[in-house]
């Protein structure tokens, strides 16, 4: 059974490519929404044009960019992918009686967080995630925005009722980056931490001070 990955319009693009390069090397499916909004910031952030016809392309152009934006930085075998159309209401994840072992929301825009936590279901994203709260399947939604108003404070809170596990893309510095694609992967890592998918992307804290920097505290 595939994950769905739903990429929608917030910045962030490269948290979405760590987390799918991540799923795809712990060896799982991914069934891919990127949204119409995404497409924007995808092209404005790597300058990658994401198009239906050339998806598979596109994406692999996507996932070998570092966080940098260096491309060719990274491999990925893109077998275990499948893209929905994020128009495409009668596409597999639409339904309940469709398998899958959950879904990530990666980065969620308060516009998805809204459309999620109000059961809009406007496009294929937010209705794949309505299903898979209703179907009480795992659903982790990395909120990308700063600061918060009270309105998307009342959405996540009302996600977090119904289920799912809100992961603030906020990375941490106890696991010793010194790299933006450290940084990246942090927050990877703790939205696939979420959801129980195993994987290396960063350093855990082990209860050890100074366990980050390598140097031990006065």
């Amino acid at each position: 059974m595939p994950w769905i990955v739903g990429v929608s319009g917030a910045s962030g693009t490269p948290y979405a490519a760590a987390v799918l390069r991540a799923l795809l090397a712990a060896g799982e499916s991914v069934d891919l929404v990127v949204s119409r909004a995404s497409r924007l910031t995808l092209l404005d952030e790597t300058g990658i044009s994401f198009r239906d016809a050339h998806w598979r392309d596109d994406l692999a152009e996507w996932l070998a960019r570092g966080a940098d934006g260096k491309p060719h930085t990274h491999a990925a075998d893109l077998t275990g992918v499948r893209y929905w159309n994020a128009g495409d209401l009668a596409a597999g994840p639409s339904s309940g009686s469709y398998a899958t072992k959950g879904m990530l929301v990666v980065p969620a825009s308060t516009a998805a967080v809204a459309g999620i936590a109000l059961g809009l279901s406007k496009d294929l994203l937010q209705r794949a995630a309505s299903v898979t709260l209703k179907e009480r399947r795992p659903l982790a939604v990395a909120v990308r925005e700063t600061p918060l108003n009270g309105q998307t404070l009342r959405h996540l809170v009302t996600l977090d009722d119904a289920g799912a596990s809100v992961v603030p893309t906020s990375p941490a510095f106890y696991a010793g980056a010194t790299h933006i694609q450290d940084l990246v992967d942090f927050v990877a890592g703790r939205v696939l931490d979420a959801v129980g998918v195993r994987h290396g992307l960063y350093r855990r804290w082990k209860g050890e001070l100074g366990g980050g920097s390598g140097t031990e505290p006065a």
